[in-house]
């Protein structure tokens, strides 16, 4: 594994939205969920596509606060422009669980 310098990793700009909008992305190659996420007034409002119905729904994700990485440069996915990376792990089969703080904090929060 490359070790990297604590000023690459405050490079990297990872913060907390919720999520105000999902919808269903059948055009996507693999199934799909676009996602719209409020950063906070600092931020706004960025849109991305996730690979995670396996155990989300639209409906599931709408109001839910999830961590992203914000400053990477958008990139087109399908039809689809993606803005932000929502961060997961993957579980025992390889589906991806989203990561979210456990408690509820403010949006637009970076980590630290």
């Amino acid at each position: 594994m490359a070790e990297i310098t604590f000023d690459d990793f405050l490079k990297v700009d990872i913060r907390v939205g919720r999520v105000v909008r999902a919808e269903p992305y059948p055009e996507a190659r693999k199934p799909a969920i676009k996602l719209w996420i409020d950063f906070g007034p600092e931020i706004g409002e960025k849109k991305t596509s996730a690979q995670i119905t396996a155990h989300y729904t639209p409906e599931s994700l709408t109001g839910r606060q999830v961590i992203a990485v914000v400053n990477f440069p958008p990139r087109q996915i399908g039809r689809f422009m993606s803005e932000v990376l929502v961060l997961g792990l993957s579980d025992g089969q390889g589906d991806i669980v989203l990561l979210s703080p456990d408690q509820d904090v403010p949006v637009g929060e970076r980590m630290h």
